[in-house]
Formats: structure tokens, sequence, C-alpha cells
């Protein structure tokens, strides 16, 4: 059996990974995407508990794929990308699952100095001398600052994430 001490530690790349926003705005769904991610990712799916996840996105690479739409919400009433050039996630606790590869991860969630916990269950299939980890959850903009008091804009969200990590 392994021990704490056989995590493995891999790091997050852009390519092969995906995150991504998906929220109502005018009854329409739009979806927003960012690149930039950087940390660490302790794992052994042995021993889920000594997991350890630190991971950054840059902000200012928000996606729409309309470049008006896209410097809009990087300005101070959305994601203030000026002031707040990452948004984190720091695992506090990885459980196991039901099922093959399942995991539960409970972490804090920072977007622009506001930090929340969170829990969203994840997997993580080895791939390419990595770990693709996919997970998805929900969220209320509001929490975090996100987005003022617009009408027009649904308070939740979900944010999907396929993240594919390359050993250290």
């Amino acid at each position: 059996m392994a021990s704490a001490f056989s995590n493995e530690t891999y790091i997050p790349a852009d390519e092969g990974s995906s995150v991504k926003c998906k929220i109502k705005n005018l009854g329409l769904t739009s979806e927003v995407s960012f690149k930039g991610l950087k940390g660490t990712i302790d794992f052994d799916p042995v021993i889920p508990t000594s997991a350890k996840f630190d991971v950054t996105l840059d902000a200012q690479t928000l996606n729409t794929g309309i470049g008006a739409r896209d410097n809009h919400l990087r300005k101070e009433e959305y994601f203030n990308v000026e002031k707040y050039a990452n948004i984190r996630i720091v695992g506090t606790r990885v459980t196991a699952a039901t099922g093959e590869n399942a995991f539960n991860m409970f972490c804090n969630l920072t977007i622009k100095n506001v930090t929340k916990s969170i829990a969203f269950p994840f997997t993580a299939s080895p791939q390419n001398n990595g770990y693709l980890f996919k997970g998805e959850f929900k969220l209320n903009r509001r929490d975090y600052g996100v987005g003022g008091n617009s009408m027009t804009l649904s308070d939740n969200l979900t944010v999907s994430l396929s993240v594919f990590a390359k050993k250290l």
C-alpha cells in the first residue's frame, strides 16, 4: 500500500485543459472560458486524503468570443482584472467517492479577493503521464462581487473544469 509520501506532483497545463463558466444573460446562455493555469497538484488516487491542490488561472484571459464583451467583463464591476489578476482554488480536503476514478473536492475558491468554501465531485483519470481532472459546480456570482446589480444577468452560474496536469 502507498504511503502519504507517495503523492506525485503535477502541474496544470492549458494544453488539454478547459475552464468554462456558463451563465444566463437576457435569458440566453453565455459562456466564458479562461486560460493561464498555474500551480501544483499533489495527488495519489490510492490515498486521496493526502491530496493537495493549489491552482490559479489568469483572469485577464477570459474569453467569450466577443472582444468588446471580454473587455467589459475585465472591468471593475465584473472581474476587475487589473486589481485581481488571478482566480484561485485551494483544496482543503479530498475524499474517495463511489464510481471509477471518482472523488469529492472540498476547497476554497477566491475571486476578487473573496474566498468561499465550496465542494464538488470530480474524476481523476490517468492520461499521458499525468491526470485529467474533471468536475463541475454551481456558484452565485454575487457572493464574489461579480456583475454588480445587473438585472439581466443570472445570479447563478455553472463552472466546468477539465484540467490536464502533467507530472512535474
